[in-house]
């Protein structure tokens, strides 16, 4: 048996292009969800890379006022939990509440910044985060329901900035 190791990073060869930004999609709007767009922004901005999210549909939870330290994980057709929890006991009243308050565990054991803290560094740290124009919309929000320091833009501003040299992820 092997054991795990960490990843060691490829050889890069200096004629190699390298993108130079990160565009990510964020649609969901669970804490489970939420977390690794603004890991991955961040990262990158470190790395000096330009970065945006594009916050749409229900991802625009993530960005509403007051809601990002309160998503939930839903722990129903989930399989990926570490501990499985079949349908019929998530969705007993209280396994939301348990299954969000054990990632938020998970996390802190780990010194995982809190999800609103990952947002402040992300906006300190320069990365664009844009609330779609249309998702707002359909939903009925308004710009007042959403964290300040966004953008509010179509999909033409997102596209706009993938299209020049992006890694593009979706979440």
């Amino acid at each position: 048996m092997t054991a795990l190791t960490e990843a060691q990073p490829e050889a890069v060869t200096l004629d190699e292009p390298r993108a130079t930004r990160l565009a990510i999609i964020a649609s969901h709007g669970t804490l489970d969800t939420a977390y690794p767009p603004f890991i991955l922004a961040t990262a990158a901005a470190a790395m000096d890379m330009e970065v945006a999210i594009f916050f749409t549909f229900y991802g625009l939870e993530i960005i509403k006022k007051g809601k990002a330290d309160h998503l939930q994980v839903a722990p129903i057709a989930n399989p990926a939990m570490p501990l499985p929890v079949p349908n019929i006991i998530g969705m007993l009243p209280g396994m939301t509440a348990a299954a969000t308050a054990m990632m938020h565990n998970w996390m802190d054991r780990a010194h995982v910044p809190h999800l609103g803290e990952l947002i402040d560094i992300a906006r300190e740290s320069g990365v664009r985060l844009i609330a779609c124009q249309m998702s707002l919309d359909v939903l009925g929000l308004k710009r007042d329901d959403l964290i300040d320091g966004l953008e509010i833009g179509g999909a033409a501003t997102f596209l706009e900035f993938a299209s020049r040299n992006a890694i593009t992820l979706t979440f």
